[in-house]
């Protein structure tokens, strides 16, 4: 059945991956299949409102209930470009699927919304009471009602106001199946949090990583970036089981005391404890030889030396051979912090593959962010490849005209060998030639950091007033 499913406006990139990715997660699809979509007439592709087949009703509910971005999945009675067009489009609604919801046992409750405009109070009371030819003989209730009915409307707004353009004006009345629960995201809001560090997660993007990794009951999820626990604890709400490590000691075991650390923003939000928290360098994992396919996902946001640059064991003086390896004295142990060099993003994610593809579970899926320069408003759309993995999804969040990540979601298809492992590595090393000198250390920093000419220019139209009126696509 086509349902209409309506997002929030923002995020534009994440919203039908989220929505595919929960679709596989309540075992609507299949791997490699993918749920059939298709635009209301005269849309704008970027519009908030889609149309979506699913097979059921508690299909519908229970992807609508688990997303982040999805603001309501409705069942449409009736669409048109004018009211006169709606109501006969609903008349027209077969009674066997309306008169269930209509009975006089039953409580409802019709909420007039609209999009790229305002509805003032009395207009949507005018427009709740031209839906008389609909026989609701049930109580309104507005607080707890039984049947949520909603009446949205979009109109040609013009093209000025940021908003994908509309060319028409169209009217839907569904009865919702199912929404996001937003309230997540003021309860777990960063600014609330016991332990931040700078580089801390969102809690709106800590939530659509776990949802594109499948994070659910019963799943063993892993961050080899741990910082202060942001996007596990975001894992940890919907059921899974935890594991971090960071490089960082003072991070993972010590934080900023007893009672303000990793472990107690999960004892703040009452989520079960990580199974383990490592003191663990991504570039010389701790595993032994043995050891594979032990988690069903990895997420984690690798530093990229923007805010903060990547590390691993070594030290500048161990790694240039003036001093040669050595072994830390049994009294000096415990408060001893290891020393570390500099980690450019090509290796790290070059690692990170090579651990995902021998950790995760056959189908386990690799959820990362990848930071990439824009140039004309456009991205170099080559990202890291490896033999064991298939990408299913790049979502690309714009963080500034010049600078934005992508986060990729990537599907185990394939056991790990030592033969894939030699594969890999010259893909790795195809991919560290032609395509990303500037992820080289310090290049990227300096890239989104330094001022082009083109910028510094007065009249620069990306950057001039008349431009931000103007629909600005994913800046959103």
């Amino acid at each position: 059945m086509w349902y209409l499913c309506v997002f929030y406006h923002r995020l534009l990139d994440y919203r039908i991956a989220e929505v595919e990715s929960l679709a596989h997660l309540f075992g609507v699809l299949e791997d490699g299949s993918a749920l059939q979509w298709k635009l209301p007439l005269h849309h704008h592709p970027d519009s908030p409102f889609h149309f979506v087949y699913l097979p059921s009703e508690d299909a519908a509910r229970n992807i609508a209930n688990r997303s982040i971005l999805v603001k309501g999945m409705y069942e449409l009675w009736g669409e048109g470009s004018s009211y006169e067009e709606l109501e006969e489009a609903i008349r027209n609604y077969p009674d066997v699927n309306k008169l269930p919801y209509l009975v006089a046992e039953s409580t409802f409750k019709i909420t007039v919304d609209s999009f790229g405009k305002i509805i003032s109070f009395q207009e949507q009371n005018d427009r709740i009471r031209g839906l008389t030819y609909i026989p609701f003989k049930g109580r309104v209730n507005l607080k707890n009602p039984e049947h949520k009915f909603w009446l949205i409307e979009t109109d040609d707004y013009g093209s000025n106001n940021g908003l994908p353009p509309v060319v028409q004006k169209r009217i839907f009345f569904g009865r919702e199946v199912g929404a996001a629960d937003r309230k997540l995201l003021p309860t777990y809001q960063l600014k609330s949090r016991t332990y931040l560090g700078p580089t801390a997660m969102d809690a709106e993007m800590a939530f659509l990583m776990a949802n594109q990794a499948l994070a659910t009951s019963g799943k063993l999820v892993y961050d080899p970036f741990v910082g202060t626990g942001s996007i596990l604890v975001a894992a940890a709400h919907f059921g899974a089981m935890t594991m971090g490590a960071d490089i960082d000691i003072r991070v993972v075991r010590d934080g900023r005391g007893p009672d303000c650390n990793v472990w107690s923003n999960f004892k703040q939000y009452q989520l079960p404890m990580p199974i383990s928290l490592l003191r663990a360098d991504n570039n010389l994992p701790p595993w032994r030889p043995g050891l594979k396919e032990v988690f069903d996902a990895i997420i984690c946001d690798p530093p990229y030396g923007v805010r903060a640059g990547g590390r691993k064991s070594g030290g500048r003086k161990l790694l240039k051979g003036v001093v040669g390896p050595y072994t830390v004295p049994d009294d000096k142990r415990t408060d001893h912090i290891p020393s570390t060099a500099a980690y450019s993003l090509v290796e790290c994610v070059h690692d990170l593959l090579d651990l995902a593809a021998k950790m995760l579970v056959m189908g386990g899926r690799l959820v990362y962010f990848y930071p990439v320069l824009r140039e004309d408003d456009s991205t170099d759309t080559h990202f890291p490849e490896h033999p064991c993995f298939k990408l299913i999804a790049s979502c690309e969040q714009i963080l500034s005209f010049r600078y934005s990540r992508v986060l990729l979601t990537m599907v185990k298809i394939g056991p790990y060998t030592e033969e894939i492992a030699e594969t890999a590595r010259l893909k790795h090393l195809e991919f560290k030639e032609n395509h990303v000198k500037w992820l080289e250390e310090g290049n990227l920093h300096a890239a989104v950091f330094s001022q082009s000419g083109d910028d510094a220019a007065a009249g620069n139209s990306k950057f001039s007033k008349d431009s931000k009126p103007k629909y600005r696509g994913k800046y959103v």
